[in-house]
Formats: C-alpha cells, structure tokens, sequence
C-alpha cells in the first residue's frame, strides 16, 4: 500500500488525469442513467396515465375494417359511421356472457329520421310602419361546412285587421286565417262566410286548377295538392306565407328538416360505460323494462291502433348550418285589394311577380329549428335513410383522398306509393356525395295492426315517443389523449389543413351538416331500447340485413383491467382471443392503448382537412420504443466510459514502461505488478468516486433530477468498478512484458521503406504504424457518432410510429431532451480518449520530434504534423462510426430509415465534422506545450 501511495504522489499529474476521467466518466454515467430513468418513468406514467379510454374492446360486424386501417392502423373518426347492422342479437349475447367482460355495450344504428321543424326568424325591424297590410319576402342562403345552397323564398303577410277562424258550412274545410276585403265579382266565391283565406292557395294548393274542368277555380278543400313529379329539392314546394294579425311585430317561419340517427342501446350496459343516465336533461333514462307498446285507436292521438316504441332525444343538435337571408319590401299596391288577391287560386302567381326593394339583411343559426323538436312528444317512421362508409385513396403525395360518389337519386326522397316528395328535406342532399344512401320505406298498414297484401309478413311502423332528452357534454370524460371513444356521441373534430380551405370554413371546425351523403355524418342523436329494434326493422316493406343482424358495434370492457400493465393487457388480450376464436369473422380490435392522431384528407382539389383519427395500439408501440431506447443508451453511455478509462489507463501503464521493466529486473513477480497496477486504480477510483458523488448529487439538483440523492450514492462503487475493469486489460499487458523488454523495447523489424513527400502523408504513416492504439483512439468516437446516429434514426421512427397521435406527441416531446444529452456527452468523452491516445503517441514520439525540428522543421510544421493525425483519427472514427450507426439502424427493423435516409445521414457526418473540430481544437493545447520545449532537452531525455 505504501509502494501504491508512493507512485501516486510521484505521479501526481498522471494520477490526476486519470481520477478527473474516472470522476467525469462515473459521474456522467450515473445522472445520465439517472434521467434516463426519469425521463422513461416520465414517459411510462404519462401513457398508463392516458392509456385506457372508455372500453378496451371494441367488435365490429364482417368487413368492416377499411383498406386504410389495414395498412396503417388508424380507424376513422366516429367509427360507427356509415355501419348499419352485422353482428345478430345472439352473437351479442354469447359475447356478454364470456367470462372477462364486464361490461359489453352494443349500438345498433337503425337509420337517419328527418324530423321536420322551422326556424323563426324576426323580420319587425323591416316592417313599413304606416301601412295597413303589407308582404315581406326572405331570400334566404344555406351555409354549411364548404358548401352553400339556395333556399325556398319565404314570404309574411301583415294585416293592422284581426285575422279569424271559420269553418265551412259541411263541416269539411276550417281556415284561421280569414280576413275581410274589398269584394269583386270574380272574387266573391273564394270567400268563407265572407271572408277571404289570405294563406290557403299560396300555401296548400298552387295549381291554379278550374273546378270540373270548367272556367272557375277550385275552392279551398282538403284534398291535397298532387306534387308527384316535384322534386323534394323543388324551392316552390317548400315556399310559405306567414299570415299574421299585429301592428309592429313580424315573423317568418323557414321550415327544415333535421336528420336525426336514431340507435337503439341496452340502457343499463350504456349507463355502466359512459354514465348515460347522468346526462338526462329532462324527463326519463330509458329502462330495461322500456318495450314497445301498443294503443287502442280510442286512446291514440292519431286516432288508430298505433304502436310507439321509448326513445330519448340529444338536447344538442349534432348538425351545423347557418341561415342568411336578404329581406325585401313589396310593392303590393292598393292593400285594399290584397285579401282578395291572396284569397284567389292565382294568389301564388301574384305574389312571385311582386317587386320588392332589399330593405336588410338576417342571419340565423338553424340550431333553432332543432331546438323546438325537443317540444313534441312523438315522431313517425315513414321512412328512414342509412349510408354508407366513406371510401379513400391514397393520393400520388402520399396522402389521403375521400372519394367521392354520385349524386342522389330522386327516388330517394318520394313516398313510396303516391310518390309525393318527402317535406322539409334538407337542402344540403344536392351538395357533394362521399356515401351511398339507401332509403327503407315503411310498411303501408300503420294502424291496422295486421299487414297484407304487398306488406304481408312485415309489422305496422311504430311511431317514436320521447321518454326523455339528454346532454351528450354531461358523458362521462376520459383521458385527454384517448378520448376517441366518445365519439359514439361526440361529432367529429375537423378543421381546415390550408389556408384557402380555412378561409372558405370562416376559421370555424368542419361539422356534419344535414347532408345524408355527405363527407361527415352526426352521431346518435335519439335512442331507443334494444327490445324495440324489431319493431322498426320488421316494419319496413322490404327486408334488409338489419333483420337478422341488427348490432353495429360492441364496446367491451374487461374486468381487472386498470391500464398497459402486463396483468391488464394478458387479461384484455384473453377476451379479444375468446371472442375471435367464438366468431372469426368478426373484426375485434384491442382499443386499450389507442390514441387521437390528426390526419390530413384531401374532400376535393382546393379543400384540405385534419381530423382526429385513432390511431391502435400507440401506448403499446410508445412503451416498447421507450424499453429498446433505454437499453440502447445505457448500453452506449457504459460502453463509451469504459472505452475512455480502458484509454486512460493504458496510458498510465505505458507511461511506466521503463519503471515497470525495473521492478522487473528486480524480481517483481507478474502478479505483484499487476496488484501494483490495480491497486493504483482502485485508490484513484475511490476518490474520484467520493468527490463524484458529492459531485453528482449538486448536479442532480441544478439539473431538477430531484431524486438523484440514492443514484449519486451509486458513483463510488461505479467509479471504483470502471477503474477496475478498465485497467484490467492494461495491468495484464504489463505483467506480459518481460524485464529486458519492458526497460528498453525491441527494435522494429525493417520493412519495406515508403517515401513521405508531405506532412499530411508522414502523419497517415503514423497512424497506420500504430494500428492497434489508432483503432482504440477512433473507436470511443465512432461508438459516439454510431450512438447520435441510431438515436436520430430511433426518434425519427419512434415520431413517425407514433405519428401525430396526441399522446405519442407528449411522450417524444418529453423524452428527447435526456437522450441528445446522453449522447453528446459520449461524443465528448469519445473525442477525449481519441486526444489522450493522440498525446501518448505525441510523447513516445518526442525523440523523433526532436530530430525532425534539429533538422530544420518549424514549429508550424511539427503543428500540423499533430493536427493532420488528429484529423485522420477522427474522420477514421467519425465515418466508421456513421456506417456502424447506419448498419445498426437498419439492423433494428425494416422501413426504421424509411423517410428519414437523407436526414439521418446528414446527421451523422455533422457529429464526424463536429468530432473532428472537437479533436482539433483540443490539439492546441499539446501542440503549443510541445513547441516550447527545447530539442536538447527532448533528444537528452531519450
């Protein structure tokens, strides 16, 4: 122990070196595996955190799954969309009951009702104050989502008289809107007890048609206007006349049509996954005892034996559009005159060839019409639409493109025996088509209980009844970065991808409008009972697959499952296996683990959108990244240390060459130089692995790594490990050394002699005179630049893994910081051993330095001599370092460099270029301490 002590103060300036190595190595070692650590606990906690959504999950009928999702994992937003039936009720059933499921919550969507309504709009600040009857006439535009269209025109008639109700002399015909006028011959006949009906021939019967074929046109009665031939699109079939009685207030009435999805779920199932119940506004939850029922005709308010199935409403229209409208003033003339000419069956003539003067402009939400369904109690059935999935191609860019489908036929919107066209049909159906429509008309025989004829076999269509209505922002909440499964009530989120497309939305989100066939469709927006499905499927006249295999989609979700732990994910992989096992056919996805991921879709040439899609699987791919990442730099940052000290300490022990060779010649036994050696580097490391915990610790808390206190414990043992490990290989090579060999080395055999013409070709010949300490010098830099390399290519392919999903965002934004700090200071602890190799070599060599600069080389020469070594030294190591990272990369996985081979090769000749400025720049120190000293001394020390 003296004998060690002693050579280490001989040796203060060595021993120092080499304990500031192995304290900076150790230190490194220990905070980088420390935020390492950190960062992937960081990551880890961040993904349990927002790995699990509302259901782990989810089933879906035979050929589901889009060409799309099958290459990239990603399944659409609001996935239920464009699925209508697949899975049968037993199949439902067999699935609830498998052991494992908790919770099993299907949705069968049934069809797209369109329940009519009207949005009121206030015209009284247009009102021509003086006058005694006037019209008012609206021109309104349609605004939804990137399209606009034309509505009906729609007119108020406003009367200082009172307006009156009467009923004709039969009994057949009643009108409330009955006014006294100035009576003319041709005009008397159309009077009701003397007064005229200002709304009825506007309104109810446009065609001017004669009585009996004779001269004189029909009086008001109850047959309706023929329209068959119209179409349902036709602006004069829905234009209207509002006839009101005031003085200075005035209203028009826009009438619409809102679709409405209705979706029959099992009530308890729905209530237990996203709190259903918890979201009623008003009335009732639906119930599992809710069942379709039948009235008597004497208590139907229809007046027949109908039958009515439980539903509740959504309180949120889950459709946008806005309402512009121009108004104008017209110029009816005489007022007088106007109660006869409305009251005429040429009234409708009449009131279209009427100047008007613009007089201001209205604006309205058509959120308003929806809102006052939420007032009536019951809807019919007649018919109703589904659609199907959109279809998308990839585009020559790369990208996604929705495909677009042609437009909508007539008869899609025609009754199905008279063929008059359906009312209120939503003007959006004429804009551009992304999905097949398919209408399901109802059964003729509603009422009578039993159905024949054309309609044998098939049950009276129900009509619905409103038990209750709900708030879809009152659901159960899930993780942020894994909300996508609320979207069985939630409308997509859309927003415009460029410029020009945001601007033509008003920098407003694209949101379903009531386009059937359009690109977005609403979710659920009224539900029923599962027990009421057959009441509606049955009652259409033509069977459809809904019939025998009614269910959309299942969302399970598993008992015991509280995350991605190994337990969790064995115990929902084990009821994804049953189900499929049960029902190959079926599609199963495991939704543990999705997360929202924005992707861009091209709807037409000049429109670009982002939608959140889900991307499967993320939190899985994310922990797996992170595992082989940490692995990687723990395994790069040890490596890389060990290097440097095994460089260090092979100085050490060649710098006492000759001493060694002494206590040879003395009769040192090779196991009692090789306790020497060790011994020296065990003392070295136990101090700088004091000082380096002391050290790592203030690091630890400057840095915000908290919890380093127990880690910076760490540094002495590894300090004092690395010090060993790395010094064994040297303190072997020195027991190998015999006493005469070790005291004066052996002449180098002569070889063929190369002519040097040059500097920079007498210090290639250096290197390559001294392959092996060469080798060991560029080695810790290619280890550097190989570990930036692989690092870079790893980010860029864990991003793109995880692409643009919103939690594989948060965790690459989190992990990156530690990881380049890892690897930079490898390089930097790569580019010192490189220049500790490249100083031993300097001073083995300052014999022949000397003679070159007897011999009348200058200091510059001598300079560049050492530099163009450093050079040679770190491009060896830099570019062997790129190819090993390059290899390593594609060594992890095909398709790892795909999209990322020019940036990934860029980058790692910039840490070879950043390597080989470290190395040069570190040079002027040796170089200049060199230069100063005198040949004499140089050549005398030899």
């Amino acid at each position: 122990m003296t004998m060690i002590l002693d050579q280490l103060r001989r040796r203060r300036g060595r021993a120092l070196a080499l304990a500031a190595g192995i304290l900076v190595a150790a230190t490194s070692f220990t905070l980088l595996t420390a935020t390492v650590s950190t960062s992937k606990a960081t990551t880890v906690g961040e993904v349990r955190r927002n790995a699990r959504s509302a259901y782990d999950v989810l089933v879906r009928p035979p050929g589901s799954q889009t060409a799309v999702e099958r290459q990239s994992g990603r399944v659409a937003p609001n996935f239920l969309s464009g699925t209508f039936g697949g899975i049968t009720m037993d199949q439902y059933r067999r699935i609830r009951d498998m052991a494992g499921v908790d919770v099993a919550a299907p949705v069968a969507n049934i069809g797209y009702l369109v329940v009519g309504s009207s949005v009121t709009v206030d015209v009284s600040r247009f009102l021509d104050s003086g006058a005694s009857r006037q019209i008012l006439r609206l021109s309104p535009t349609l605004s939804a989502g990137l399209g606009s269209h034309r509505m009906s025109d729609q007119y108020v008639y406003l009367t200082r008289r009172p307006l009156t109700s009467a009923e004709s002399s039969d009994g057949i015909f009643r009108s409330d809107t009955l006014e006294e006028g100035t009576t003319q011959r041709s005009t008397r006949q159309y009077q009701l007890k003397g007064k005229y009906d200002v709304c009825f021939y506007f309104n109810w019967d446009k065609t001017e048609r004669t009585s009996f074929n004779g001269q004189l046109p029909m009086k008001p009665n109850l047959i309706a206007e023929d329209r068959s031939g119209m179409s349902a699109f036709d602006r004069d079939l829905h234009s209207m006349m509002n006839c009101q009685s005031g003085q200075d207030k005035a209203t028009i009435d826009v009438w619409t049509g809102y679709p409405v999805l209705l979706s029959a779920v099992d009530p308890v199932e729905e209530d237990r996954l996203v709190g259903l119940g918890n979201a009623v506004t008003s009335g009732r939850m639906l119930t599992e005892k809710d069942r379709p029922w039948v009235l008597s005709s004497a208590k139907s308010v229809h007046g027949q034996r109908d039958s009515y199935i439980p539903a509740m409403l959504s309180s949120n229209p889950l459709t946008a559009g806005t309402l512009k409208a121009t108004v104008e003033r017209l110029d009816v003339g005489d007022p007088a005159e106007l109660p006869s000419k409305l009251g005429n069956p040429t009234a409708h003539t009449f009131v279209r060839g009427l100047h008007g003067t613009p007089v201001g402009q209205v604006r309205a939400d058509l959120s308003k019409g929806y809102r006052k369904t939420l007032g009536e109690d019951s809807f019919n059935t007649d018919a109703y639409w589904t659609v199907g999935p959109v279809t998308y191609r990839k585009t020559p860019g790369g990208q996604l493109a929705a495909e677009g489908q042609p437009p909508q036929k007539p008869s899609l919107w025609v009754t199905n025996s008279s063929e008059q066209p359906f009312p209120y049909v939503p003007e959006e159906n004429q804009g551009e088509q992304y999905r097949k429509v398919t209408k399901h008309a109802a059964t003729e025989c509603i009422g009578r209980g039993i159905c024949d004829g054309v309609d044998s076999g098939r049950l009276p269509n129900p009509f619905v009844h409103l038990v209750g209505r709900y708030d879809t922002g009152k659901l159960s909440g899930f993780a942020p970065l894994s909300d996508a499964p609320l979207e069985t009530y939630q409308p997509p989120q859309v927003a415009g991808a460029d410029a020009a497309t945001r601007r033509a939305l008003e920098d407003q989100p694209l949101r379903p409008d009531r386009n059937l066939g359009g690109y977005l469709s609403p979710p659920p927006t009224m539900l029923t009972t599962m027990d009421s499905i057959t009441a509606l499927t049955k009652s259409r006249r033509v069977p459809g697959r809904q019939d025998k295999a009614p269910v959309s989609a299942i969302r399970i979700r598993v008992a015991g499952v509280s995350g991605v732990d190994t337990a969790s994910r064995a115990r929902v992989n084990a009821v994804a296996g049953r189900i499929q096992a049960a029902y190959p056919a079926l599609q199963v996805d495991v939704t543990v683990g999705s997360s929202p991921a924005p992707q861009t879709v091209a709807l037409s040439a000049s429109a670009q959108v982002t939608e959140r899609w889900v991307a499967k699987g993320v939190a899985l791919r994310i922990l797996k990244a992170v595992d082989t990442k940490s692995a990687v730099l723990f395994v790069l940052v040890l490596v890389v240390c060990a290097l440097f000290l095994g460089q260090a300490a092979l100085a050490a022990v060649r710098s006492r060459r000759t001493e060694i060779g002494t206590l040879r010649c003395l009769g040192w036994s090779s196991a009692e130089v090789l306790r020497l050696v060790l011994g020296e580097l065990a003392v070295i490391g136990l101090v700088a692995g004091a000082a380096g915990a002391v050290l790592a610790y203030v690091l630890g808390q400057v840095l915000g790594q908290h919890h380093t206190g127990p880690k910076a414990l760490l540094v002495l043992p590894v300090a004092l490990l690395l010090a060993m490990a790395a010094g064994l290989v040297p303190a072997w090579l020195a027991t190998r050394l015999g006493p005469m060999e070790a005291v004066r080395p052996a002449v180098t055999a002569v070889h063929r002699a190369h002519p040097v013409r040059s500097v920079a070709g007498l210090a290639l010949l250096n290197l390559l005179r001294v392959r092996g300490r060469t080798l060991l010098g560029a080695a810790g830099l290619a280890l550097g630049v190989a570990g930036f390399t692989i690092l870079l290519a790893m980010t860029l392919a864990f991003q793109g893994e995880v692409a643009g999903s919103l939690l594989g965002n948060a965790v690459v934004a989190q992990a990156r910081e530690a990881d380049y700090f890892s690897v930079a200071l490898s390089l930097l602890l790569g580019a010192a051993g490189a220049i500790d190799v490249l100083v031993i070599s300097q001073r083995e060599r300052a014999a022949d330095l000397a003679v070159l600069r007897a011999t009348g080389w200058t200091n510059r020469e001598l300079a560049m001599l050492t530099l163009y070594e450093g050079i040679g030294l770190a491009l060896l190591g830099g570019l062997a370092g790129a190819v090993a990272g390059l290899a390593g990369v594609l060594s992890l996985g095909q398709g790892v460099l795909q999209g990322h081979l020019l940036a990934v090769t860029g980058a790692a000749l910039l840490a070879t270029l950043t390597a080989t400025i470290l190395v040069s720049a570190a040079l002027m120190v040796p170089i200049r301490a060199l230069s100063r000293i005198a040949p004499v001394h140089l050549l005398a020390a030899d």
